[in-house]
């Protein structure tokens, strides 16, 4: 369950940042421990005030309780769809194809037909819809990353966030955070 509500809130922070940046383009947006993140290639790497911008757009798309709906497409049809996504169509291209990656769920899986949610390929599942992401989740920080994590592509701007089924979990999650903050070492 805590993957599917990671991966609906990867979704809501693509929309999010596209609502603001229509220019960024979309790399991918797993779930992973504690949380997910979503890959951007855009101009400016992103700041802490840019992450606030993105939090409050995530915010209002939560709360319109925008719908999540599959739509099985063909390969055509998806590549017509994401023309202006060369993250995503380079992903199509890749279909049925093993990359030895962690963060091929956005790859369909049949062959002929891939998967599509809001204006993103993905196999799903995700929640009914936006408003049951709830209020127990935050973005956490952004860093940089190579594109299917090879340093011979390009560079793109990725930012983390948890989510969690309740906002007391995720005030345990920060706290535990800043626990092991305090003890590191280094």
């Amino acid at each position: 369950g805590l993957n599917i509500l990671r991966h609906s809130a990867a979704h809501v922070m693509a929309q999010a940042v596209q609502s603001i940046n229509p220019e960024a383009k979309l790399g991918i947006g797993p779930p992973v421990t504690d949380g997910f993140y979503y890959d951007f290639d855009v101009t400016e790497p992103f700041q802490p005030e840019d992450l606030k911008a993105i939090e409050k757009a995530m915010d209002r798309i939560i709360r319109q309780g925008q719908r999540f709906q599959r739509r099985v497409v063909t390969e055509a049809e998806a590549r017509a769809e994401l023309a202006n996504e060369p993250y995503k169509l380079e992903l199509i291209g890749l279909k049925g194809v093993s990359t030895g990656s962690t963060t091929d769920d956005d790859l369909g899986q049949d062959g002929e037909s891939v998967e599509v949610y809001w204006k993103d390929l993905c196999r799903g599942p995700h929640l009914p819809n936006t408003r049951m992401i709830g209020n127990g989740w935050a973005l956490v920080r952004n860093a940089a990353a190579y594109w299917r994590g090879s340093e011979k592509n390009k560079q793109l701007q990725r930012i983390y966030g948890t989510a969690w089924p309740t906002k007391d979990e995720l005030r345990a999650y920060q706290e535990r955070q800043e626990e092991a903050l305090k003890r590191d070492h280094r």
